[in-house]
């Protein structure tokens, strides 16, 4: 029964005592007509030694916390395919229930408040399917768990009859954490305080913890992003053999390391980033040639410095990504090497990994190439530079910048081109809002102000999204396993509300069951002008899934409408970024799949890894965000506003403060002068005697009635009569003290690509 392992020489180069891959045990299980036990697993691998039956134990620990196999109660190695189970990692809800968001990317399963009592957000679980629940959601109930994501809660600490518990602030924890006397270690009732957990919780006992540290007894400037990096676990700290490690690098790039790459020294490659940019990954350069473009796109060759199994690389795993909170930024990679030698500074030598792009005069890729090169940046631009030059013409900036001015201007009419491919092609381009808050003194929020974004920002982002493009296809090419960054069409329950929601406002969606990009391009472009069209465009924007990394190369990005596409341009900041640079890399210098150091299973995991890690990043970003808005409206409660309906639930209106982008909710209860009925497909609540409707998009007057920062939320109440007051203006609004998290993110938040 013995199987060949075609990843043998894999395995030799990532372990000194190889044993069979994880493909090779899965397939043997999978193909056995009953489980198997150890020593029966064993002799079928053909490993008898005990440096490697020791070897086969760890390696079937891991597939177990992996989620593919089960270890069942007769000690039986049970594939989790044929045991009818599904892994997957709980997202929790603030009202007590949960969701198993499954591995292999089916939909969810609701988890009842029974099955969230053993389970804390973020575990990973493996659960069986015990039917459909009164909605027709899928419901499952959680058979094992196979790794703890929470081992420390921050929150505030209260006693009531005697019993000491913290309650956590991150919401979707929604079990207190029970704490003995014995473990207060001095905390006072009302403290800010981290507890770490001792004992997680069961189906018969709430989870218990110890006092770790104490945050405060109020709010700090500052502590918001405190509490949020405990909140979520952010990792935050270097580890010694991290920074050591980084430090051996220096801060020049040895002429040894320079040597075997394309030298692109004498190219002007310049950097295009916003003016508050600390690190710098991305490099362009263009130009036109009699019957083509050709485009050049540098990015940091972080893969150099970064190697797999080091402390860096760990550490880099471990966090995922780079965190943004308003002011302050958690790098995935040390300072030295972010804003050092990853980062294209101007005028210093620098390693970087080359994609170089020939189209065609519509934009269409006639070929591509990847090298490892080193580079010299000409300059470091900013959006609001370039844009002087190309799109305003500038005289002076253009002569400041004379040399560069040729190819900046090549880059812009190679935009032009590749702007006319990307609608021809059916993008769907919602027109979003991003904002930035602007801190004055002590961390106070002197205004909340929209991000203005213009061509140059533009030449950029389509730049990289054909960079990303080239990638995947290269890696698609040749086999080798990694992670795409990949967008599902939306799914069949979302079409069927979107198309009923279309009907009622005269609008049909074309595509049947399996709509194109271009066919959500047509509706929007059918609404322009239209008064309701920001009701529509949220409709459409809300019915889309949302992405992910995977090393599924086949499910393409729906709303980029391209076929291919991998994350390439950013891996100072983005881990999956680094790992396909680790893959190129790896065929440039004549590797294969087969010798390549990760497997397909090691991608999967990984790929859930980085879109956990993502989805950590944001809900930590918006904490922060939520609390500082709460803070800059606690001095506003009673001052009135104008705002749009940004969501409709059954239970009330989310409203978003014009100008000034902060969102509260306006609950049924405050719709004192009737009952209100709620229609989901037409996203609005009606007024059972007046017939009032609210819809999502309406333009609203509202009351700022009550802020709670502990909760962050703010109220709203209906302001219909009530007189404009000076404060409405966002010019006007004084200094606050403490602010909002709403349940619901913002309608101008941008979807990540």
């Amino acid at each position: 029964m013995k199987l060949k392992d075609p990843y043998l020489e894999r395995e030799a180069e990532k372990y000194d005592n190889p044993i069979p891959s994880r493909e090779v045990i899965l397939q043997l299980l999978t193909e056995s007509t009953h489980p198997l036990d150890f020593p029966s697993l064993a002799a079928a691998l053909g490993l008898y030694a005990e440096i490697d039956m020791d070897a086969l134990r760890k390696r079937l620990r891991a597939m177990e916390r992996d989620g593919q196999i089960l270890f069942n109660r007769r000690r039986h190695y049970v594939p989790v395919a044929r045991a009818d189970l599904i892994s997957g990692r709980v997202m929790g809800h603030p009202d007590g229930f949960g969701f198993l968001i499954p591995d292999d990317g089916s939909p969810d399963l609701f988890l009842h408040a029974k099955q969230m009592d053993s389970v804390m957000h973020g575990d990973r679980v493996l659960a069986s399917v015990r039917g459909l629940d009164a909605k027709g959601r899928r419901e499952g109930a959680v058979v094992e768990v196979l790794e703890r994501a929470t081992e420390q809660v921050v929150g505030r600490l209260l006693v009531e009859s005697g019993i000491a518990f913290v309650v956590p602030d991150n919401k979707r924890l929604t079990q207190e954490i029970l704490i003995p006397p014995d473990q207060l270690h001095e905390a006072k009732p009302g403290q800010i305080v981290v507890a770490a957990i001792i004992e997680h919780p069961t189906k018969r006992s709430r989870p218990i913890g110890k006092i770790v540290e104490v945050l405060g007894d109020h709010m700090a400037p500052g502590m918001e992003i405190d509490i949020a990096i405990r909140s979520h676990e952010l990792p935050f700290e270097w580890p010694p053999a991290v920074t050591e490690e980084a430090d051996r690098f220096g801060y020049e790039v040895p002429e040894r390391t320079k040597q075997g790459r394309e030298d692109l020294r004498d190219l002007p490659l310049v950097t295009i980033d916003g003016a508050d940019a600390k690190d710098f990954d991305d490099a362009v350069f263009c130009s036109r040639k009699a019957d083509h473009w050709r485009l050049l796109v540098a990015i940091a060759d972080v893969s150099h410095y970064v190697k797999p199994g080091t402390a860096l690389d760990k550490e880099a795993t471990l966090r995922g990504t780079s965190v943004y909170f308003p002011g302050k930024v958690i790098p995935m990679l040390p300072e030295i090497l972010s804003n050092g030698l990853c980062s294209l500074n101007p005028q210093v030598d620098r390693l970087c990994m080359l994609c170089e792009i020939r189209l065609d005069d519509e934009g269409n890729v006639l070929d591509y190439q990847f090298q490892q090169a080193v580079m010299n940046s000409a300059a470091r631009l900013t959006y609001d530079q370039v844009a002087a030059m190309v799109v305003d013409h500038d005289a002076a900036i253009r002569k400041q910048y004379a040399d560069l001015v040729p190819h900046l201007d090549s880059l812009y009419a190679l935009y032009h081109t590749l702007s006319h491919a990307r609608m021809e092609r059916g993008t769907i381009d919602f027109e979003t809002t991003e904002t930035k808050i602007i801190f004055g003194e002590d961390r106070k929020i002197d205004a909340i102000e929209p991000s203005v974004r213009n061509d140059a920002h533009k030449i950029i982002e389509e730049c990289m999204i054909l960079a990303n493009v080239c990638a995947a296809r290269f890696l698609k090419e040749h086999e080798i396993p990694a992670l795409h960054r990949v967008h599902a069409p939306p799914s069949t329950e979302k079409l069927e509300d979107l198309r009923a929601f279309l009907a009622g406002v005269g609008l049909s969606l074309g595509g049947g069951m399996e709509p194109e990009p271009a066919d959500y391009a047509r509706v929007l472009q059918q609404v322009q002008g239209r008064a309701d069209f920001h009701l529509i465009q949220t409709v459409l924007l809300r019915s889309q899934s949302q992405a992910q990394y995977s090393p599924d190369a086949e499910t393409g990005h729906f709303g980029l409408a391209h076929e291919d596409y991998a994350h390439f341009t950013s891996p100072i900041r983005r881990y999956p970024d680094l790992l396909v640079h680790r893959a190129i890399r790896h065929i440039l210098t004549g590797g294969t799949a087969a010798n390549f150091s990760y497997s397909l299973a090691d991608m999967q995991a990984l790929g859930e890894h980085c879109s956990m890690a993502e989805r950590r990043a944001d809900d930590a970003s918006r904490d922060v965000t939520a609390w500082l808005k709460c803070e800059y409206m606690q001095e506003h409660v009673g001052d009135v506003f104008d705002g749009i309906v940004s969501a409709v639930t059954n239970f009330g209106l989310f409203v978003e403060l014009s100008d000034i982008y902060v969102e509260g909710l306006v609950h049924v209860t405050a719709l004192t002068n009737d009952y209100y009925r709620y229609d989901p497909v037409r996203q609005r609540l009606t007024g059972e005697s007046s017939g009032r409707t609210f819809r999502l998009a309406d333009s609203i007057r509202v009351k700022v009635a009550r802020v709670d920062l502990d909760e962050r939320k703010i109220d709203f109440i209906l302001a219909d009569g009530a007189e404009k007051t000076e404060k409405r203006s966002k010019a006007k609004l004084s200094k606050p003290s403490k602010s909002t998290k709403s349940s619901k993110k913002p309608l101008a938040a941008k979807k990540k690509r």
